[in-house]
């Protein structure tokens, strides 16, 4: 009881300091566990429950990481995630793989070592991004990207682990065997997931007895996992695979609602335990040999991820941001090089000095995705914002908004909250500099210009929309979109029912005039305030509408700041 009231005393301390000055909270739990660790002075916590039960934080992390991965967000993501982010982690292993066996390893403790150094922190990585609002930044989609094929290929190698400490396999066999194991275990728990799992979770919902649901996500978790655990798989495979069972069902929220607070806690504890093991007098003894593995890991790794960047056609601020943000070690190391000493592939001084560089690496990231954030910046204001034909190459279906001002700007944000993607063209540096530091997909550029909408994907376009303030070049851009792209539909705004035929002529398909439009809003409001039925307000400002707001012109149409 006593060790149990150190950890939760230590953790409750420990992390929200850490959290109040900006470091992740992953940080927070590691210093809290060297505290509680036979390294420092103070007190010290039997490790033996806290293994066992840190053992789970990590396969809750990989169900909560299955319950996030439905095919549709695999196929969307599939290009960066299965190109980009297979040829990291192979191209990564492979480098520090031989890395490592030049310095004196055996070819199976190289290949862990290569494998656990290729992961990086999605803990960290994905934290600082939703703090900052660059999810939906290019850069930010594909290092999540990126960092989803990371969680995806710890499984194999965890699966691989123990057959790697058989002296007996070879390493060509292990994994082989382990791709044969892996595909049959997917293979009869997807099957017993379409015929049983989700049957049976229909059958517990209906109960509408939220502890039985609850207990029922507890049952399906360590089930699977100890069928994998029991076929010679580890039980984080078998945890990942239930969350593939129910990502794409009814189920998943509310499955990862009630998730979350197990996962939470007990990948906390995980980290308290690795906390622990760090061996801070050892540290400090090899001081050099880790400063240098961990400047050869960070220099390493982000050179390797600019360079797949580029022949992967994103632009160099891109990869500069996404090749730094990714250069660092991650959680999933602790627990290969954990497992790897545990069965003596790896031994007890490699060990702590690879957990020493994973954990220093971790702790320089908020500084190298500030380094990285000011680096393309310069870069963006040297050459201008990027070619953006480069960079939205992957985008289809989106919106194409010409002017990001007021009007642009809010049209912008009820397509975000929707999920619709869109690229929006703008003359203003300033507004564009403003907009891109906050990593929005808005570039420089005259959408009257046909190169320029080419750049932007107009041939890949769902719709155009013309909100800039000049009507001149509001007629010539709706003429230049009607060119490029015959068939796409155009909305473009206007500021009275003068502009309205001059934009018509020129190809747009609808014309809303922004101060008829306030005023017939205004008269919807005022005729429900006196009880007209809503279907009646509605039907009436319709037929205003397809009339082409002809009753509200009147004998001339007047722009004035009265409008």
């Amino acid at each position: 009881m006593i060790d149990v009231l150190f950890l939760l005393l230590a953790a409750v301390v420990v992390v929200p300091v850490f959290q109040k000055l900006r470091i992740p909270a992953v940080l927070g739990y590691l210093a809290a566990g060297i505290m509680l660790g036979p390294h420092t002075p103070g007190p010290v916590v039997d490790r033996t429950i806290p293994d066992i039960l840190a053992e789970f934080g990590v396969v809750f992390l990989l169900f909560a990481i299955g319950l996030e991965l439905p095919l549709s967000r695999l196929q969307a993501m599939r290009r960066f995630m299965f190109g980009l982010g297979l040829f990291q982690v192979v191209g990564t292993t492979a480098v520090l793989g031989l890395a490592a066996y030049g310095l004196g390893l055996r070819p199976e403790s190289a290949l862990v070592v290569g494998g656990a150094l290729a992961f990086s922190s999605t803990a960290t990585v994905l934290k600082m991004l939703v703090e900052r609002g660059e999810t939906v930044a290019r850069f930010g989609r594909v290092s999540v990207a990126v960092l989803i094929f990371q969680d995806l290929a710890v499984v194999p190698l965890l699966t691989l682990l123990p057959l790697l400490a058989s002296p007996e396999t070879s390493i060509v066999q292990a994994l082989a065997l382990a791709l044969a194991k892996g595909v049959a275990a997917i293979g009869v728990i997807m099957l017993l997931g379409r015929f049983v799992v989700r049957p049976v979770y229909e059958y517990v919902a209906a109960s509408r007895h939220p502890e039985v649901f609850t207990a029922m996500n507890l049952l399906l978790v360590l089930a699977v996992g100890w069928v994998t655990l029991e076929a010679g798989m580890s039980m984080a495979l078998g945890a990942f695979l239930a969350g593939l069972l129910l990502a794409d069902t009814a189920f998943r929220h509310q499955v990862e609602a009630d998730i979350e607070p197990f996962r939470g806690l007990l990948l906390g504890l995980f980290f308290m335990t690795v906390g622990m093991a760090l061996d801070l007098p050892f540290m400090l003894t090899h001081a050099p040999q880790i400063l240098l593995v961990t400047a050869g890991l960070l220099l390493g790794k982000s050179t390797l991820l600019f360079a797949l960047c580029r022949l992967s056609g994103l632009g160099t601020a891109t990869s500069l941001r996404v090749g730094l943000l990714l250069s660092q070690g991650g959680e999933f190391a602790f627990v290969l090089i954990g497992k790897a000493v545990g069965l003596s592939v790896l031994t007890g001084e490699t060990g702590q000095i690879l957990t020493s560089v994973v954990a220093l690496s971790m702790a320089v990231t908020p500084a190298i995705g500030a380094l990285a954030h000011r680096g393309a910046s310069a870069i963006e204001r040297r050459w201008g914002a990027e070619a953006f034909g480069i960079e939205t190459s992957d985008i289809k279906g989106h919106v194409l908004i010409a002017g990001y001002g007021r009007v642009g700007r809010a049209v912008a944000r009820v397509l975000t909250r929707q999920g619709i993607p869109f690229i929006a063209l703008d003359l203003e540096p300033q507004r564009v500099s403003s907009s891109r530091a906050a990593g929005l997909p808005v570039y420089y550029g005259d959408a009257s210009h046909g190169g320029v909408l080419r750049a932007a994907g107009i041939e890949r376009a769902r719709v155009a929309l013309v909100t800039v303030n000049q009507p001149a070049l509001a007629v010539r851009a709706v003429e230049s979109i009607r060119r490029q792209a015959p068939d796409l539909p155009i909305v473009v705004r206007a500021h009275d029912l003068g502009q309205v035929e001059r934009l018509e002529r020129a190809g747009a398909t609808a014309v809303v005039p922004e101060t008829i439009e306030a005023s017939l809003q205004m008269a919807g409001l005022v005729m429900r305030s006196t009880g007209v039925p809503v279907d009646i307000v509605d039907e009436t400002l319709d037929a205003l509408r397809r009339d082409g707001y002809a009753p509200l012109a009147g004998p001339k149409s007047v722009s004035s700041g009265d409008d």
